[in-house]
């Protein structure tokens, strides 16, 4: 067997050694007796000389810029390159015309295109390569690269082929064509001379397709949908069990929602039965919410069966006696009449609350509280105008509205605190806790909370955040007032006589944690305990 010898330290060597094992000098490629190989070589690829050019391409790849003389001794060729599973293979449109072949390559150490150089792929020293999965890339035509890959391709890949080009300067201008046809689109081959790189036809798991992108969007839309727009009196609704229902007068309306008076018409007279009321509101919207809500956790039976458990005389829950869609664009509920809401009766007395009446309705709203979060929801928006009052029953108080209803604990699972979880500021901003302010899912104590500033709001008439307009203010405030119970509460009644009840409340309410259950019993005993201090109970018609 022939050997050199080190020219750095003279150790004797086997000519396939590519670097000294004495003193780590790199050793020159070796090359056939045929002379020197010039990085600036021809290129042919004709038949007879195929084995020949394939030993060129690898030594111009590996050789400097700078020709090298051999040595003389005996050259073994080197074996085949392992394909790899980047190797790629030229399609028939990008093609060696061996009519270039005269052309000089420009050694990859001066291209103006970074590491432009032509790899082996695949074409053996002693036998035919073995048959690979390709790539085919047509650079010759306007369209964009078509990709013949396996399908089980999850992520781009960087991959290295020989696409040749006839100059460098047709190489940038094939490449700024491909990238301004790619531009702007979903997925994108970015042609860099000899470095393609090519997305995965699968997209990324955190990426969303346009249709549940589009469908999300819909959705977000159709709850903050515009004002619904009213119907003619007297048009007929069809709720699902069959029931016409003839609309009566708008008894009141906002941007989502409209509340009629109803009668039933019977299937085979003219004549009007049972008096109700409609709350109508956009199919889409957040009537749905309440809707299922009350399919949920209000069904009749259910209220009934509490109540008797925990001998109670009445409990507020609306009973939703039929529902439907309409003209395929509305969506209505049918409640039993349950009187006036409580801010129109404000409104219609002009003046604040007693502190009797209002611990009358805060005991009342407690026991309701208790009842929907045993069934695994929270209210998320008490306010005046969710509280309705029987007319000649006033102690009978109604807590309505449940559009913004959460289940908080499905399950049994209370869901974990999260920020900017959902959209922020949701419900009445004036009344809403801080945890809704943040954009987290509320929670019992949420609504604890804001039966605290609905309180506060009755009897005294503001709160230190009345005045402002703008949300995240308002929070600013809460949060302030938050860790300050008795600030608060100094604001609010000014020069009069603090509430004891009021504060003891606000007090225990504030400091819960997110999860914490209430001590509802405890909450509620302590109100009813200073509401007959003042004389009352929770049996008397409430005292405006």
């Amino acid at each position: 067997m022939p050997f050199h010898f080190c020219s750095q330290c003279g150790t004797k060597l086997k000519p396939d050694f590519k670097f000294c094992p004495s003193c780590g000098e790199k050793l020159p490629c070796l090359v056939d007796e045929s002379g020197p190989v010039s990085s600036t070589a021809s290129l042919s690829l004709s038949p007879p000389r195929r084995e020949e050019t394939a030993i060129s391409l690898v030594k111009s790849s590996l050789a400097s810029s700078t020709s090298y003389e051999p040595t003389g001794s005996t050259v073994t060729p080197r074996p085949a390159l392992k394909k790899t599973r980047n190797s790629l293979r030229l399609d028939r449109e990008v093609e060696i015309n061996i009519k270039d072949a005269t052309s000089p390559m420009v050694p990859y150490s001066t291209s103006p295109v970074k590491d432009d150089r032509i790899k082996d792929n695949g074409v053996g020293f002693g036998g035919t390569p073995q048959k690979q999965p390709t790539v085919t890339f047509k650079l010759n035509t306007g369209k964009e690269p078509a990709l013949k890959s396996s399908p089980v391709q999850k992520s781009p890949r960087t991959v290295r082929g020989k696409a040749k080009l006839s100059s460098p300067a047709k190489q940038i201008e094939e490449r700024q064509r491909l990238t301004d046809k790619t531009c702007g689109k979903a997925e994108e081959s970015k042609v860099d001379s000899s470095h393609v790189v090519i997305p995965s036809p699968h997209s990324s798991p955190n990426s969303k397709s346009p249709s549940k992108a589009l469908g999300k969007g819909r959705a977000k839309k159709a709850k903050h949908a515009a004002a619904v727009e009213p119907l003619q009196e007297g048009e007929e609704v069809t709720d699902t069990t069959g029931k016409k229902w003839k609309l009566g007068t708008l008894l009141s309306q906002s941007t989502s929602e409209l509340i009629y008076e109803v009668l039933q018409t019977a299937s085979r007279s003219s004549t009007m039965e049972s008096n109700h009321i409609l709350k109508l509101g956009a199919k889409d919207g957040r009537i749905f919410t309440e809707q299922n809500f009350l399919q949920r956790a209000a069904k009749p039976a259910s209220v009934e069966k509490w109540i008797k458990q925990n001998k109670m005389d009445f409990l507020g829950i609306p009973s939703c006696v039929g529902f439907g869609l309409h003209a395929e664009s509305y969506r209505f509920l049918i409640f039993p009449n349950m009187g006036q809401s409580l801010q129109s009766i404000m409104e219609e007395e002009n003046e604040l609350l007693s502190e009797k009446a209002v611990l009358q309705l805060a005991c009342r709203i407690l026991d309701v509280l208790q009842y929907i979060h045993s069934n695994e929801y929270v209210h998320a928006d008490i306010n005046a105008e969710n509280i309705y009052i029987q007319p000649g029953q006033k102690s009978q108080v109604y807590l309505v509205g449940y559009c913004h209803a959460f289940r908080y604990c499905p399950g049994g699972q209370h869901v974990e605190y999260r920020e900017a979880s959902r959209t922020p500021h949701e419900g009445t901003v004036e009344f809403i806790s801080l945890d809704t302010h943040k954009g987290a899912a509320p929670s019992r104590r949420s609504d604890l909370q804001s039966l605290g500033y609905c309180m506060l709001r009755w009897h005294t008439g503001t709160l230190p955040w009345s005045p402002l307009t703008q949300p995240d203010q308002v929070a600013k405030e809460k949060q302030r007032y938050m860790e300050d119970v008795p600030a608060l509460l100094s604001h609010c009644f000014g020069k009069r006589r603090v509430s004891s009840a009021f504060q003891t409340y606000l007090t225990e309410v504030m400091t819960l944690q997110y999860s914490d259950q209430p001590d509802y019993s405890a909450l509620k005993a302590r109100l009813s305990a200073a509401l007959l201090k003042l004389g009352g109970s929770l049996e008397q018609p409430l005292s405006f």
